[in-house]
């Protein structure tokens, strides 16, 4: 995994919560590349149309509030999102998109700082947002070391498995 990452800006609102990025109707799917088919689909039935790999999810405050089921990180982490980037997160979704390996970033003033269809480059490492369309740069929180790692070999179970392994 690249501690910098590049895509185009998606934008969300408030409160995006786990059925808008994975909607509960589609619980019987079980393999991930059937679950990535339907990612943000409550909350833009229109965006994989939108969305290519790497592109990278704003949101303004609480995403990832409601059901602590899984699906909503696998579903992003599936289709290859570069990262999502928010105000705030919900706690268990924050903490499943971690073990997955999915970047996640708190930013305060990103949903004012992004445009859908800007250029982004993130580094995780130092926790900035440079917005290439703009020529701005804004400041996030950083990951923890162990988080980066965690990251690194793919989620947290990969990251335990080669731990015990050295």
């Amino acid at each position: 995994m690249d501690k910098i990452i590049s895509g185009k800006a998606h934008t969300f609102g408030k409160n995006i919560d786990t059925d808008q990025i994975y909607p509960g109707r589609y619980l019987e799917l079980v393999k991930p590349e059937d679950i990535a088919k339907h990612a943000m689909e409550g909350a833009d039935p229109k965006f994989l149309e939108k969305y290519s790999k790497g592109d990278i999810i704003i949101a303004d405050k609480n995403f990832g509030c409601g059901s602590s089921r899984e699906h909503a990180a696998i579903t992003l982490k599936t289709i290859g999102a570069g990262a999502v980037i928010s105000e705030s997160f919900g706690r268990i979704f924050y903490r499943n998109s971690i073990n997955l390996g999915l970047p996640l970033m708190v930013c305060q003033g990103i949903k004012e700082f992004v445009e859908a269809g800007d250029k982004l480059e993130i580094d995780l490492e130092e926790g900035i947002v440079k917005n290439i369309t703009k020529n701005k740069i804004l400041k996030g929180e950083k990951l923890p070391e162990f988080v980066l790692e965690m990251m690194e070999a793919g989620g947290i179970k990969q990251y335990y498995i080669n731990k015990n392994i050295k």
